[in-house]
């Protein structure tokens, strides 16, 4: 039994053996056998098979992203079957299964014309650049006698907006005209997210002195200053790609002639009265109501807001202290340099005589440099930073716009819960015929509820645009003003330097 149990293995060892001999003289007839024709044949077949049966996954993978991995693999699973290994003309074929794929190649980039137009969407226009509009208000005067007299300004205007009805315009505006300019803009556009820039407010002291003083040359100061102020007030108006097609300000510009009077821009009148109480009902508004803000922008922004207008007003009161600081050295200066010549020509030595009068005279150049970087202080910086704090009060004012909005919002919402549980204690009571109504006011509700709710997201999404912008122009207009402070400064004292070096060699030439 023993001697018939042991053949099957000494015949397994032939069958093996028969079979390496099959495979070695496959791979003896392949060598001998050079044509190309049956290779590919062999290839394509074998290699598919042991693909999708041993590893499906990872060929899939490399077949989707190279063509070169596709055919390291295939010799890898050739270096599984020896006698079958191909050699370099197998790369024809994959190129061959590779075309196929170029459609699912631009299949998957026709993807990305969807991605560039949601972005097109997405990202606002910005118009700001598409016209050109320079406003110029010049030559102040006064017109009347008297407590009645007012100051007119001639506006000067030149564009390239096709709105308006020509490219250059000039008329002539009072101040109470700028005021009631502001107050339609604002009570127009506040209320939809919009930053309206403010305009100067009345000074009563110093319009009193310009009615009042005969001699121009008394009020020369306030009445510049004023002019440029309204000046920097249309200019920002008009660089707003809203407000600067809006009629109102379009009739301000072109209108020939005077402007119906604008009433309620005095301080004393009914409707500044109203104002005030206005203004006095919104602060005990924001003090009662605390909205939940649960956007991390808007928190964000408020917070930085408030820290920048602080911040901006300790600027500009220290701008201003510089300022009077500056004209008092001027003035100074100037006494500084009448004392001067009034001892030079005292003096009985020639030599020094002649040096006190040029040192009176180089006194009198400082002076005037004094007095133009005084000018400089304010009208460069202490302005810009006043400006910006009434800037940032037109903000604070489009938030709390924001914050009536959301409070009508909730305020229609909690009316609307009212009404449902009025209509579901009826429907307990079984009073049906009080049902249909009830049904009604709830319907009505629902969609305040709903329009409440699309105005805080439009406003918002307005305020978002408007911050941005106005956060853009801050930077570039601070960067401006800034560069522009310093090359005056360094200039002055440029000036300065050289009348010293121009006075040294008459203080050597004293024997």
């Amino acid at each position: 039994m023993a001697d018939e149990r042991e053949p099957p293995p000494f015949g397994e060892d032939e069958n093996q053996k028969d079979e390496d001999d099959l495979f070695a003289e496959a791979s003896e007839e392949q060598e001998k056998e050079s044509s190309p024709e049956p290779e590919p044949q062999k290839v394509p077949i074998k290699p598919d098979v042991d693909l999708f049966g041993e590893d499906e996954g990872d060929e899939i993978k490399l077949n989707e992203s190279d063509e070169e991995p596709s055919q390291e693999e295939k010799n890898d699973i050739f270096e599984d079957s020896k006698p079958v290994v191909t050699p370099e003309p197998i790369s024809a074929p994959p190129i061959k299964e590779e075309t196929p794929k170029l459609p699912v190649t631009q299949s998957s980039s026709a993807v990305e014309p969807k991605v560039t137009t949601t972005r097109k969407n997405t990202d606002p226009p910005e118009p700001e650049n598409q016209y050109t509009l320079t406003i110029k208000v010049a030559e102040p005067h006064k017109v009347g006698d008297g407590m009645g007299a007012y100051m007119v300004y001639k506006v000067i205007t030149k564009t390239s907006n096709p709105a308006f009805r020509k490219a250059d315009l000039c008329v002539t505006r009072r101040f109470s005209d700028f005021l009631g300019l502001y107050s339609k803009l604002h009570e127009k556009h506040t209320k939809t997210g919009i930053i309206v820039p403010p305009a100067p407010e009345k000074s009563v002291l110093g319009m009193t002195k310009v009615k009042i003083s005969k001699e121009e040359s008394n009020t020369a100061d306030f009445i510049q200053r004023r002019r440029a102020a309204l000046e920097r007030y249309l200019n920002r108006t008009a660089s707003h790609p809203v407000l600067q097609i809006d009629p109102d300000f379009r009739e301000f510009l072109e209108r020939e002639g005077d402007l119906p009077k604008a009433t309620n821009t005095s301080a004393l009148s009914g409707a500044g009265v109203m104002r005030l109480f206005h203004k006095v009902g919104d602060v005990v508004e924001k003090i009662a109501f605390r909205m939940d803000e649960s956007d991390e922008w808007f928190e964000e922004k408020q917070n930085q807001v408030e820290s920048l207008e602080n911040h901006l007003r300790k600027l500009h009161s220290s701008m201003e202290s510089l300022t009077q600081h500056r004209r008092e050295l001027s003035n100074m200066t100037a006494q500084f340099a009448k004392s001067t010549a009034m001892l030079g020509t005292a003096e009985e030595h020639t030599a020094l005589s002649r040096a006190l009068s040029q040192l009176a005279e180089t006194e009198e150049r400082i002076e005037t440099v004094h007095a133009d970087q005084s000018d400089h202080d304010f009208f460069i910086m202490a302005e810009l930073c006043k400006d910006y704090v009434a800037l940032l009060g037109a903000v604070k004012e489009v938030f709390h716009e924001r914050v009536k909005c959301y409070k009508s919002w909730k305020e229609a919402e909690a009316t609307l819960t009212k009404k449902r549980e009025n209509k579901a204690k009826l429907e307990i009571a079984r009073k049906m015929d009080k049902v249909p109504q009830a049904q009604d006011e709830i319907s009505e509700w629902e969609m305040k509820v709903d329009k409440g709710k699309d105005e805080f997201e439009k406003i918002s999404k307005a305020i978002r645009k408007e911050v941005a912008r106005f956060d853009k122009f801050r930077v570039e207009d601070f960067k401006d003003s800034v560069v522009s402070y310093l090359e005056q400064l360094m200039e002055n004292q440029q000036r300065i330097m050289k009348c010293w070096e121009a006075f040294l060699p008459e203080a050597k030439a004293i024997a």
